[in-house]
């Protein structure tokens, strides 16, 4: 019997590369998992709808994690379960953001809010995502159930010190990562991609030493601590690599497909 029986990856940054797309080698290397009959699925900081492009192309069975591991929803997108953020954390979010200087995106499971549409990012996430924002003047009738809060900005710097000082503020009323240098992200406490790697093994009969993680940002390290194995992708930070089992090349350089070369060669 193999010792990996579950691999797990992020999307973005590590499934696919910089334009979002899924790669040939990408795609090969999902189905040599299935072929050796390695169970396969994915988690991302993305919405559900936002992951429905990954469903036929790596013949996905397996539930997958939005939301950064909060919600859990299957291939068709009906979902298993799904936790929204304290109203009372969705307001020091918001207060914090808005001080940040960040556009604020709101995410309920189905639906992405925005005030306008107009600028750089909202174009790129329309692109990633598939799927166009609701427009709204007044978020305040969604603020109970808001799976997610992007705050978003351009200037990195500004994000990277906005990023310990909510965390501080929400304390364990809500999770705060970034899931990008440009995306700010908030999501319902006490939930990340590692405890959705351990309802995953949970559910298919596996113990964590004998799942494997890949991923590229620090949101991604609650699944390298929970599986036995990880891999850092290329483009991640020194700080990710550091804490990962193996390193591989860059998203751009096909370094998920690589991973699961070497995945395949400790199975």
């Amino acid at each position: 019997m193999s010792s990996i029986r579950l691999v797990v990856s992020d999307v973005d940054g590590t499934l696919v590369t910089r334009d979002k797309q899924l790669t040939p080698a990408a795609i090969a290397a999902v189905h040599k998992l299935h072929t050796r009959g390695i169970p396969f699925t994915a988690v991302s900081s993305r919405p559900p709808f936002g992951m429905r492009m990954l469903t036929a192309p790596l013949k996905l069975m397996l539930p997958m994690g939005a939301f950064n591991g909060s919600t859990i929803f299957n291939p068709d997108l009906s979902l298993v379960e799904s936790h929204t953020i304290p109203r009372d954390a969705v307001d020091v979010a918001l207060e914090m953001l808005t001080a940040c200087g960040a556009e604020i995106w709101l995410f309920t499971a189905d639906r992405w809010l925005v005030t306008r549409d107009d600028t750089p990012y909202v174009s790129r996430e329309r692109r990633t995502v598939d799927a166009a924002p609701q427009i709204v003047d007044d978020v305040a009738p969604y603020l109970g159930n808001i799976c997610k809060i992007v705050g978003v900005s351009d200037d990195f710097d500004l994000l990277a010190k906005c990023e310990p000082d909510l965390k501080a503020a929400l304390g364990k009323a809500a999770h705060a990562a970034r899931s990008q240098n440009y995306y700010l992200d908030v999501t319902p406490p006490s939930l990340d991609k590692g405890t959705f790697v351990e309802a995953i093994a949970n559910k298919i009969g596996v113990t964590l030493d004998h799942v494997v993680t890949i991923g590229d940002m620090a949101n991604d390290l609650p699944m390298f601590l929970k599986s036995g194995v990880s891999f850092a992708m290329g483009n991640a930070s020194d700080a990710v690599k550091k804490r990962a089992t193996y390193t591989t090349s860059s998203n751009e350089e096909d370094g998920f497909a690589a991973a699961v070369e070497k995945i395949l060669e400790l199975a």
